[in-house]
């Protein structure tokens, strides 16, 4: 995914607010509001109704608000926006209603309602995920819509992004830096604090900082991994402007990836450089997303890549303020808009000397004696530069821009999904909704993030390349679910479709000897599903007691089998599944040798394996089974998903994605792993799913789009920026032409 800059976490805080008229025998006219108490990134909704309870016509009119940002807006509906950012700690904003038409007599003629409204986050606290050992010492810091005041950031420790509190390390005093609302260059107030680990760590947990603007509950943290391994790894370090040679794994993007409008600069966006490769003649070019380096097939070669991209520069470009390096020169791509394209990738051929001729990737290297990770090339001995195949369980590595070094392993192979495209950052206009077959998923807590696009996606145990990240999401369990490009398919995309500096070429990876990456996973003490729970119905708890008699025949201590009982599908959060608790030693020699002694369903409700320990509550022992789904499930899984793949992947269907995965329930059996729009799930499957007979399971979350980090940048082109989540930028002004013009001479954007 790549980044958008621009009002990230929309928080609407307070209690609704319902005040009577005023005037005589006003009463008859009252207004309501969802929320009295928002902040800058919220709206709230007001209603004006009768005595009766009958809705009003009403005109709506504000007054107040902040005497610089202004008062916000409200429209016909009566949906209240704030002003973007404020000068105060907080501003009152009043709302007054005025009956129009036939609601218009004397005595229902106008009401009042007052808002409260302070400043919001403007990014989330960067960075968003930190890797430190005992002692270690990491700054984080967050910037909220607030022009001087004196307000701030309060920052707090938590075992959970809930706020639970935590005592494990301390935080310094916050820092602030506010300009004056009159000053030439007027910014954001952005706050930092320093979080100390504590003086010694026995086992690999996280601890969270909290960031709160003003007096408002926690609307934005930072996942730390506490290590005992020592390592210290921050993703501010990918963000930042490298020294020469560039390395792989940090900010980079088109110098046009921005919006304009009206003449002026609105927003921009960036992402990763993802590897280096080099053709038949040995001419270099670094790899990233298409949505990166030709903003989703709109740029044309000879565009200039930039290092750090605009997110990371206050979208200043190259050519009109400083702050940035051009490092390469985009070269080519295959068109997303081609049906032949299977791929999301672009190639730009390298300015001599300005990136790392050997392929080194930050942090892909081993630990340092200060903790920190050293930058190395991918492996390629094993494939001489190919990229290896990426397999069901596979632990993987990627170094990207936004979440630096993450691991986490391969949840499913040979996925089909549908992507959405968009022309611009801001994300307003839709471009296409492209379908990837044979895709890669990777599931893990803090793996990607917005603006981690392009990122080389390497097998952890050699560091081969195994894929390159271009889209992903969060589920409803929290988990990041990220989506790449297979290595090799990769390069015969552009084999094919991109002529290299002397024509038609053959590309490889630019890399060094295999060799193990030093993990950094989040994964220690996530909500995963495992941990999920929905009650169960009566009629799933009936159908489970009725299947209970024939399962308990299966009990049989010479497969492992111990016991059996009722519990809930880890697959299908809230049916019901037959659980057989096992021996895994016996059970897991039993499947090595190819017996399946539990079948997939006992009366068609679905079955489950546990260790036996788990029904021992005192016991610290693990509750799953480590195996690997057998040959045969698998293929069988495979070959039912090629055959509904495109009937159920439709547009406006709430299925988006679909491939094959290991059953959570059983992780002897493989699984097709379904991933629906959580917005438009109904709780039914399609037909053609269910008669497969194979198992299912679910992965709710946000549909699946490339997403760049995205910037705003203040009037003026002060260099603030602001995160959001987002697509491609659009070519406003010839950023390559020699000039010195402000951003109020940039052309206006055409689209």
């Amino acid at each position: 995914m790549s980044l958008l800059l621009g009002p990230a976490i929309v928080v609407v805080a307070g209690c609704g607010g319902h005040v009577s008229a005023f005037g005589p025998d006003s009463a008859n006219l009252s207004i309501h509001a969802d929320a009295t108490h928002l902040d800058t990134n919220g709206t709230t909704r007001l209603s004006a109704t009768l005595a009766s309870g009958d809705p009003a016509n009403v005109q709506w009119k504000l007054t107040g608000g902040d005497p610089n940002a202004g008062v916000g807006s409200i429209n016909a509906e009566g949906v209240y926006t704030p002003p973007a950012y404020l000068t105060r700690d907080s501003v009152s904003v009043q709302v007054e209603a005025t009956a129009t038409g036939a609601t218009s007599a004397a005595n229902t003629s106008a009401a009042s309602l007052a808002l409260t409204v302070t400043p919001g986050f403007l990014q989330p606290l960067s960075p968003g995920n930190l890797s430190v050992g005992a002692n270690g010492s990491v700054t984080v810091s967050g910037s909220i819509a607030e022009v001087g005041g004196n307000g701030g950031i309060h920052f707090s420790l938590a075992t959970d992004p809930t706020g639970t509190p935590s005592t494990e390390g301390s935080l310094s005093a916050p820092v602030c830096r506010r300009e004056a609302v009159d000053g030439t260059n007027p910014a954001y107030t952005v706050c930092s604090v320093t979080y100390t680990a504590p003086a010694s760590v026995a086992a690999s947990h996280a601890v969270y900082l909290l960031g709160s603007a003003g007096s408002g509950k926690p609307s934005s943290w930072t996942r730390i991994l506490l290590n005992a391994a020592g390592i210290n790894s921050d993703p501010a370090a990918h963000q930042a402007r490298q020294f020469l040679p560039v390395p792989m794994g940090s900010s980079a993007g088109s110098n046009a990836d921005y919006d304009s409008n009206g003449g002026k600069l609105t927003d921009c966006c960036g992402g990763t450089l993802g590897a280096l490769l080099q053709d038949a003649s040995g001419n270099q070019y670094v790899l990233s997303n298409n949505h990166v380096f030709a903003r989703s097939d709109q740029a044309i070669p000879g565009e200039t890549v930039i290092q750090p991209g605009l997110i990371d520069n206050g979208c200043t470009p190259y050519g009109i303020g400083p702050g940035t390096t051009p490092v390469a020169t985009l070269t080519g791509y295959p068109a997303l808009s081609s049906a032949q394209t299977n791929v999301d990738a672009a190639i730009a051929r390298v300015s001599p000397g300005l990136v790392d001729s050997k392929g080194n990737v930050l942090e892909l290297g081993t630990r340092q004696q200060d903790g920190t990770l050293a930058a190395a090339p991918p492996g390629i001995s094993s494939t001489n530069g190919q990229g290896e195949k990426a397999s069901l369980g596979m632990m993987v590595a990627k170094s990207g821009r936004t979440t630096g070094l993450t691991c986490a392993p391969v949840s499913a192979v040979n996925v089909d999904v549908l992507v959405d495209y968009f022309t611009d950052c801001a994300e307003t206009t839709r471009s296409m909704t492209k379908r990837f077959t044979d895709q890669i998923a990777v599931s893990g807590t803090g793996f990607s993030d917005a603006g981690d696009s392009g990122a080389l996606v390497v097998d952890s145990s050699n560091a081969e390349p195994v894929g390159l990240f271009f889209a992903g999401g969060t589920d409803v369990h929290g988990v990041e679910q990220a989506i790449a490009n297979p290595a090799s398919e990769v390069l015969s995309a552009l084999d094919h479709q991109v002529s290299g500096t002397n024509g038609p070429t053959s590309y490889s990876y630019i890399g060094g000897q295999d060799h193990s990456v030093t993990c950094v996973s989040y994964d220690t003490n996530r909500n995963s599903p495992e941990a999920g729970t929905i009650a169960l119905t009566a009629n799933e708890q009936e159908k489970a007691e009725t299947a209970m008699p024939l399962a308990q025949l299966l009990i049989n201590p010479s497969a492992g089998i111990e016991r059996v009982g009722i519990g809930q599908s880890k697959d299908h959060l809230g049916t019901a599944v037959i659980l057989f608790y096992v021996n895994p030693p016996v059970y897991q020699a039993a499947v090595a040798n190819g017996l399946s002694p539990i079948p997939a369903s006992v009366r068609s409700v679905t079955t489950g394996v546990l260790p036996v320990s788990a029904l021992n509550p005192d016991a610290n022992a693990s509750t799953s089974v480590t195996i690997q789904p057998r040959a045969g499930s698998f293929a069988s899984a495979l070959a039912e998903k090629e055959k509904i793949a495109a009937s159920i992947l439709k547009t406006g269907s709430a299925i988006f994605g679909i491939g094959v995965g290991q059953s959570l329930d059983n992780p002897a059996d493989a699984a097709l792993v379904v991933f629906i729009d959580r917005n438009q799930f109904d709780g039914t499957l399609p037909e053609a799913l269910e008669a497969t007979g194979q198992r299912v399971r679910l992965v709710l979350m946000d549909r699946l789009h490339v997403t760049r980090a995205h910037g705003t940048p203040l009037s003026g082109g002060s260099a603030c920026p602001v995160f959001h989540r987002t697509e491609s930028g659009i070519n406003g002004f010839d950023p390559w032409r020699e000039t010195s013009s402000p951003f109020s001479e940039v052309a206006p954007d055409e689209n």
